[in-house]
């Protein structure tokens, strides 16, 4: 991959196959929605309206000196924060290969999770177009608890659409969004997960555009979803970047962080994709290669239209969503957002995978070497740094711990128990 870079003093990378980073965010995605040949806008002629008006919101708003300082108290104050980094030292040492481990805490984040970063942008975005409620999906629950705590605080009604089976495998989560006034809606239809949710979803936002915003839990669904999630969310990656070089005095070698739709990740390679630094995206292996024992689409799949956007996808033999299967009901998902594709094609981020019995030891070793207990989704990325440090003779690792696992301790103790 090096051999495509141009650097300039400092070493920092300019362009990629012909990729200006310096300036990629002013760029990408286009005016049409479009991170090369993928994203877009793929939805019913009466929704056309309703995304132009989002986005003529959004793009005012963003630019605006009232918003941002809103919205930069909120994170400290109410989110606490900017979260901070901590150095995996314990595990560090015992893997011994002299490679160093270091982790940026959503965990820490209110709610347990990055999902609050753009929740609580979407929300104050829909009080500005003048919303009365909002409606989402939730797999592992993560951004339904984020929706519905950004919906209480500006005083909106929440709509929470959820597979049933998830509902089942994330009770806590389900109990947090009924007490913070949110209204959990049962799917049932296909396999009952986050495609499903996602489906409930919009057709029920398409009943109620005109006083209902849909925020959108991921980096995925029609233009202005992807860009808007990932602006929100890059404060991780900008935050991490300063951190990790006041706490060690350069750049880390690698950043890591798992990927379904690509929120989490999105949030911290915004940081580092115009430096010298490898990224990796970990895609679910789940039981393993065959389709609807995974979820990795970016690895397995082909381009295709799904949800409003072109990315990457799992189809089956009919050109469809293919069902999808991993251990994190926050990763299930058959395609990935947009802008993982287009990094994908250019070589900018490496895509790799994890199955399920890596990430379950991942989860027990982090959770006894750190005192850390991770989410079955983050779970995903500390197996991945893992694996990359026991191949590194030297080096840091950069993970981002999307969030903690509090939801996941009864799914865990049910199916897996404790392990010695």
């Amino acid at each position: 991959m090096a051999k495509h870079f141009q650097r300039i003093k400092g070493g920092t990378i300019m362009k990629l196959n012909n990729v200006d980073f310096e300036t990629y965010f002013k760029n990408y995605p286009d005016e049409r929605g479009y991170f090369g040949k993928y994203g877009g806008a793929y939805i019913p002629e009466e929704l056309k309206k309703a995304m132009e008006e989002i986005n003529h919101a959004y793009q005012t708003i963003s630019k605006s000196r009232k918003f941002i300082a809103e919205l930069r108290r909120i994170r400290k104050e109410f989110q606490g924060r900017p979260t901070p980094i901590s150095h995996l030292e314990r595990l560090s040492n015992q893997i011994g290969t002299g490679a160093q481990l270091y982790v940026k805490r959503e965990d820490l984040n209110h709610t347990g999770a990055h999902k609050l970063n753009h929740c609580m942008g979407e929300v104050l975005l829909a009080k500005y177009m003048g919303k009365k409620k909002v409606i989402a999906e939730t797999g592992a629950g993560q951004h339904g608890v984020a929706l519905a705590t950004a919906a209480a605080y500006f005083g909106l009604e929440c709509d929470i659409y959820m597979g049933a089976v998830d509902i089942k495998k994330q009770a806590p989560n389900v109990a947090r969004m009924k007490i913070l006034g949110a209204r959990v809606v049962e799917v049932k239809d296909g396999l009952q997960t986050l495609k499903e949710a996602v489906d409930a979803a919009f057709a029920a936002y398409m009943k109620e555009y005109k006083d209902a915003i849909y925020c959108i839990g991921s980096v995925v669904g029609p233009h202005p979803f992807p860009m808007m999630v990932r602006d929100f969310q890059s404060v991780v990656g900008v935050e991490a970047r300063e951190q990790f070089i006041e706490m060690t005095g350069e750049l880390p070698d690698a950043v890591v962080a798992c990927v379904g739709g690509g929120s989490n990740a999105m949030g911290l390679f915004s940081g580092f994709l115009n430096d010298p630094v490898t990224i990796y995206g970990v895609e679910p292996l789940g039981r393993g290669k065959k389709l609807g024992d995974h979820a990795a689409s970016l690895t397995y799949g082909e381009e295709g239209v799904m949800h409003g956007f072109n990315s990457i996808m799992l189809k089956d033999e009919k050109g469809n969503p293919a069902p999808v299967y991993s251990v994190a009901s926050g990763l299930d998902y058959p395609s990935s957002g947009p802008e993982h594709a287009f990094l994908h094609d250019i070589g900018r981020v490496k895509y790799d995978v994890v199955n399920d019995e890596e990430t379950i030891d991942a989860f027990f070793t982090l959770s006894r070497m750190e005192g850390i207990i991770p989410a079955i989704e983050s779970s995903h990325a500390v197996a991945y740094g893992i694996k990359l440090a026991k191949k590194m003779a030297r080096g840091s690792i950069l993970i981002n711990l999307s969030g903690r696992g509090d939801k996941d301790m009864d799914y865990i103790l049910e199916k897996y128990g404790i392990r010695e």
